[in-house]
Parts: C-alpha cells; structure tokens; sequence
C-alpha cells in the first residue's frame, strides 16, 4: 500500500462537515488566500491518486482483446472500489492545513506591491 494510501484511510471521514472559518483564516490572515492554498493541494493530491489508480490499474489492461473478450476482473473491481471510498482529495486537503501539515510561503514581490 502506498504512503498516500496510508496517510488517507488512517482517520479521515468521508462525510463532510463544517469548518470554523476563522480558523481556516488564522493560518494565512486571509480565507480566500487558505481556501487557494487548499485547493492547489487537492489539486496535488488528486493528481497522485489518479497516477496510483491508473498503474494499478494497467496492470490489469490488455491492448489485444476485442470488445467480445473483455471480461470482469474481481481484482480490478476492489480496488476501484477501494479508490471510490477514499475521502474527496478537498476534504484531505483541508485536514492537513488545519493540521499545519501543508508548507506555503507568499511570494515576497506581492509583499511589497
């Protein structure tokens, strides 16, 4: 298993539930700057899981057969459903910046401007 795998299924919810913005806002001192900070990392997030999905998945491609011979495969189905229940990457996302667990940094030209 994987250590993004891991890190997703240890203790995240898969329901939403609602967040103390001031909260959210008191990491960068403005909400829509950590709402931004939060979805690039969702971004990055989702981007891993479907790389994970689809090399696991190739495993089980075949480039050869015609449309009479594809068939189920009990393996493939688990783990789609596997990837199905993992929570939204947004929700990942925002539990690792209430948990300080996401490193962003402004960018000094837009301190001064």
């Amino acid at each position: 298993m994987s250590r993004l795998r891991r890190q997703i299924g240890s203790s995240l919810s898969n329901v939403v539930d609602t967040k103390d913005m001031n909260q959210i806002k008191s990491k960068t001192g403005n909400v829509y700057e950590s709402i931004a900070i939060i979805s690039k990392r969702a971004n990055q997030i989702n981007i891993a899981l479907k790389e994970e999905l689809h090399n696991k998945l190739e495993e089980f491609a075949s480039h050869t057969d015609s449309l009479e011979e594809i068939h189920e495969n009990k393996e493939q189905i688990e783990i789609s459903k596997a990837y199905e229940k993992m929570p939204n990457p947004a929700l990942l996302a925002t539990q690792e910046f209430l948990d300080d667990k996401v490193y962003f940094r402004k960018n000094e030209e837009d301190l001064f401007s």
